[in-house]
């Protein structure tokens, strides 16, 4: 890896505020104006204001690395925080019973759940995008792939107590979250629905149904938008909404990703802040962020707007330090990459190693697209990139916790929610908006049509067929051994033999 490689972003100056309001976007459209938007039936229950400006300026950040601490800019504007109304209300905010449903991955509670999870897990499509051709072989080669990892990820998890925490934590945001808007006088139920394991969403949309919940704001609890996370949760949801006239008529709207809100900034550099002052020399500390990795080709091929959200989010933090006096230098990675295919680079582990060989020797790793502890940041981070950072010369790690329960985090999150109440059941949001953004407030059958509607196939990022180490082979040999390992499962599942039946990795009766 050169030098170029690097993600290490310097920021340049740009005069856009961050705004701490509602994340109403348009794409294309720029009203300078200020809504105020109340409920009149009761003046008491919501009353929130959205607050929309032009961004006048927008700086590319350039990719060098950074042997001193640089300094960076900061966006004029004062950051408003909202605060929590003190007086009681009904059960009802007007004659509607208010539900918040928060999406997340879900993982195995117990060792025995891992090979069932990892198999709900790659038998999604927005997952393992097989083309259409082979569509037929997701659920075989879901088992191949589920079986032959089970092992090595018991071991994962084992090592972290026996299972995932991430259902413990989500139940209990889930409840401070209702809380916090119980505290902002709008009383609403708050449920969870994970993708891959208990309680699915299924269950949790049977209980919404059970509470007759006839306002919905779905929250997903990835703070940027990806077609592996959110994408797919929303793919999910309009599945089960088409087939249930209850659901069909039940109002509804998404708020598809919130890494730009004020109480999400503040915490995340409260956190890192926090870390930070453990190190003696704080300011020589490279802040390392690292995220959870997608392939190229989603981001290349797909428009999924995952990098550059991810992008604009840790300038946002970073600007948030800066005006504390924290100017350390800073780099951006993605981990936890599968299979023989590109993902988004810089790869974390590759970045570690380059900072060792330039020298740096404190490192502060912050999982950036994670609110939850679980395995990628208990295991991976915390024991693999751990020990290959001090394996590297780096003498000094330490790592962010995920932002869990934290009250600014949680706080703003209810501020999301009531903010996003107005629009619920009507069209997408197109007129106004806070910060520009691919993904815009809307309804799950909105998004959807706006993005990622024809669920394309996934070309290879380079037309040309190449062999040897390029970037195009890399791709199209990958592809080969995925054909002759689907060819393989096909000549297994037709005729019950062969090496895997006989390894017993394949049951007989499979």
């Amino acid at each position: 890896m050169n030098q170029s490689s690097m993600n290490i972003r310097i920021q340049a100056p740009s005069p856009s505020l961050l705004l701490p309001r509602a994340k109403v976007y348009s794409q294309g459209m720029c009203p300078c104006l200020r809504m105020q938007l109340e409920t009149c039936s009761n003046p008491n229950l919501l009353k929130t204001s959205i607050v929309s400006r032009c961004p006048s300026g927008w700086s590319k950040t350039s990719s060098v690395f950074a042997e001193k601490p640089i300094k960076h800019s900061t966006r004029p504007g004062a950051v408003v925080t909202s605060g929590s109304q003190e007086t009681s209300t009904p059960a009802l905010v007007g004659n509607e019973k208010i539900g918040v449903l928060l999406l997340n991955l879900g993982g195995p509670e117990t060792l025995d759940d891992v090979q069932p999870f990892l198999f709900n897990l790659f038998a999604d499509p927005d997952i393992i995008r097989l083309p259409r051709l082979f569509r037929f072989l997701q659920k075989p080669l879901a088992q191949f792939i589920s079986v032959a990892r089970s092992s090595k990820s018991k071991e994962g998890y084992a090592s972290i107590g026996g299972g995932s925490p991430l259902r413990r934590i989500t139940d209990a945001q889930a409840e401070e979250l209702r809380k916090a808007l119980c505290d902002k006088n709008v009383p609403a139920k708050v449920y969870v629905g994970m993708r891959y394991w208990h309680p699915f969403t299924e269950e949790a949309i049977e209980q919404i149904k059970r509470d007759q919940i006839s306002k919905l704001v779905v929250l997903p609890l990835y703070p940027q938008f990806s077609i592996s996370t959110s994408g797919s949760s929303l793919r999910l949801l309009e599945s089960i909404f088409r087939e249930d006239e209850y659901l069909v008529n039940m109002q509804h709207t998404v708020i598809p990703s919130w890494y730009q809100r004020e109480g999400y900034i503040k915490a995340m550099a409260d956190l890192i802040q926090k870390e930070l002052e453990k190190f003696d020399c704080s300011e020589e500390v490279m802040i390392f962020f690292s995220a959870h990795g997608v392939p190229l080709a989603y981001v290349e091929e797909a428009g999924d707007p995952y990098k550059a959200e991810m992008e604009e989010c840790v300038d946002l933090i970073m600007e948030e330090l800066e005006k504390r006096r924290v100017n350390n230098a800073y780099t951006l990675a993605y981990q936890s990459r599968v299979g023989p295919v590109e993902w988004l680079k810089p790869y974390t582990d590759d970045t570690i190693i380059e900072l060792g060989q330039k020298g740096v020797k404190s490192l502060l790793a912050v999982p950036i697209s994670f609110v939850s502890e679980h395995i990628e940041t208990l295991e991976e981070m915390d024991v693999e990139y751990k020990e290959l950072a001090l394996k590297s010369g780096i003498e000094k790690w330490g790592r962010v916790p995920a932002l869990g329960c934290e009250p600014t985090f949680i706080s703003d999150l209810a501020d999301a929610v009531i903010e996003s109440l107005p629009y619920v059941g009507a069209m997408a949001v197109s007129n106004l908006e806070a910060r520009q953004s691919l993904v815009p407030l809307g309804s799950v059958e909105e998004l959807l049509a706006t993005y990622d509607s024809q669920r394309r196939e996934l070309p290879a990022p380079v037309v040309v067929w190449e062999w040897g180490w390029t970037k195009s082979a890399e791709t199209w040999n990958g592809r080969a051994a995925m054909l002759a390992v689907l060819v393989l499962l096909v000549l297994e599942v037709t005729t019950g033999e062969g090496f895997l039946h006989q390894w017993g990795i394949l049951p007989l009766s499979w």
